[in-house]
């Protein structure tokens, strides 16, 4: 047999699949804590799903904003377009997640189904998803505590009007206020969003102790924006006002799909129920039920809250910033404002649990499979978590949160979700076809329909929304090649290596085993 040369060496590692058995193998050695039944995966995508979504970005997605046009009261008509785009990808995620159940999500599957390159570029494209979105997250979660702390008369000024580069990225501050005087450091402007930082690392914390206690956690978040929100909802019907429906989509299917791009941030992360799948009790079962289960309460809770919210005032009265303690202050309700503050403090604190639990579950299956230094895959002797990636994954996003735009921040994680989707569904139409006789638990009905419908829903909005938003639209493929740099000058080799190492420890094992035969002999 021919030996390979090295430029098909080369192209033949690049290409290389790991089967789903080695995952499994993986998993059992390592062992995380299995805690989450399907209450806690539903509960987790709750928290990923119902936060910045509804507290912030509804506005914009109702009204526009200078780089795309908004949809009006035909936002639902944008809400039931996401639901539809994401439950195909959904379906596609509980297959792989029963057949595959171990942390990663789609960095694992696609590493079984497209080879070791793509599965870089997909863990890589999540870390914009889960990592730059949780900055986006924490720079609301500011916003919401100083509007909490505007209700409350007995507190120093300081904390109600603090000095914005105290509480924003260096971007945002001069967004909102020009004439900003913002300190300096040997030339370099100084801001840093301290609640963000603060909240940031105490999640951290939370996670670092372990899964079933940030579960737990996450369990109060739930309930306290759910009660508030569904408040909202009571209280708001009795001031709908049919007339300001009308026009019902100003912007017409233009702002329909920019309307669904918008509050398409409000889903992402919920895909983070699958890199639960390790912690989880019978996977199999259960994880199908916290993907679709959580994807349709939080459609129904968002379509909900869209028709109140639109039907209260007329549409270019929407608040942008916070749109729903808005509504009701319009309506003469202010005493719900800092009930409304509170839910959105809730909301989106439970949001940035499940993305830094993402970040840190991908980053360790990555580091599991030799793409990251071997000290990113130690877990704690006694919390059982990840707890190098976890100190390391909350620094980089401490950093991040100093310089990068709230704004942007939001658009990029909106295309990661939207790639890692489109992976997810052809990941599936793969497997189906080179192991059609694998076990699955759960199978994605009328299969190749479903996952080329989610294919096409994605992408599709995905292209819409490229030729809209300029300055995301130019940073996303700066990111992949970011990304492409760093696997061939790092990723590639670090893997190698790592290939030795296993192959070095089943020889030494192997010698053991026929050393220890040839005695009993």
């Amino acid at each position: 047999m021919q030996t390979p040369g090295v430029l098909e060496k080369f192209v033949l590692n690049l290409l290389k699949k790991k089967n789903p058995d080695e995952f499994l193998e993986q998993s059992a050695a390592c062992g995380l804590k299995k805690t989450l039944n399907a209450f806690d995966l539903i509960i987790l995508g709750i928290s990923a799903i119902i936060g910045a979504g509804i507290f912030v970005m509804i506005g914009s997605a109702v009204i526009g904003t200078t780089e795309r046009v908004g949809a009006g009261p035909a936002l639902v008509i944008s809400i039931i377009l996401v639901a539809i785009a994401c439950i195909f990808p959904a379906l596609c995620y509980a297959e792989f997640a029963s057949m595959i159940p171990v942390s990663g999500s789609a960095y694992i599957y696609t590493y079984a189904t497209m080879g070791e390159f793509a599965a870089w570029m997909m863990g890589w494209v999540l870390m914009l998803e889960y990592a730059i979105g949780t900055i986006a997250v924490a720079s609301s979660w500011t916003g919401y505590l100083i509007k909490l702390f505007e209700g409350f008369p007995f507190l120093p000024e300081c904390l109600k009007n603090p000095p914005v580069w105290l509480v924003n990225d260096y971007q945002t501050a001069l967004a909102s206020n020009p004439d900003a005087v913002v300190p300096h450091f040997l030339g370099i402007p100084v801001c840093v969003n301290l609640p963000a930082m603060f909240i940031i690392t105490v999640i951290a914390l939370i996670l670092l102790k372990g899964i079933q206690e940030s579960a737990n956690f996450a369990k109060i978040m739930v309930f306290v924006k759910v009660a508030v929100i569904s408040l909202f909802i009571i209280v708001g019907a009795f001031y709908v006002k049919p007339e300001n429906w009308v026009p019902f989509a100003p912007s017409g299917i233009k702002g329909i799909l920019m309307g669904a791009f918008a509050i398409f941030y409000a889903y992402i992360g919920f895909d983070a129920i699958s890199t639960a799948a390790e912690e989880t009790k019978n996977p199999q079962k259960n994880l199908p039920i916290g993907l679709i289960g959580s994807l349709i309460i939080c459609s129904v809770i968002y379509a909900l809250v869209t028709i109140v919210l639109t039907g209260m005032m007329p549409m270019n009265s929407i608040d942008l910033k916070a749109p729903i303690a808005h509504a009701m202050a319009f309506v003469g309700q202010d005493w719900f404002a800092g009930a409304i503050a509170i839910g959105a403090l809730a909301g989106l604190t439970s949001v940035l649990l499940v993305l830094q639990f993402g970040t840190t579950r991908i980053l360790y299956a990555m580091a599991r499979d030799g793409f990251l230094p071997p000290v990113m895959k130690k877990v704690h002797p006694k919390f059982l978590t990840p707890w190098v990636i976890t100190v390391l994954s909350t620094v980089l996003i401490l950093i991040g949160s100093l310089f990068i735009n709230m704004q942007v921040a939001a658009e990029l994680a909106i295309f990661g979700t939207f790639t890692s989707f489109v992976i997810v569904c052809i990941g599936i139409l793969l497997l189906r076809k080179t192991e059609p006789d694998r076990p699955r638990p759960f199978k994605v009905p009328f299969c190749p329909w479903f996952p080329i419908i989610g294919i096409i829903f994605c992408s599709g909005l995905m292209f819409v929304a490229l030729r809209e938003v300029k300055t995301s639209a130019m940073l996303f493929p700066l990111w992949l090649i970011i990304g492409i740099g760093i696997y061939f000058m790092y990723g590639y080799q670090s893997n190698r290596k790592n290939e030795k190492l296993k192959l070095q420890h089943l020889s030494e094992n192997n010698s053991e085993s026929n050393h220890l035969s040839e005695s009993v002999k």
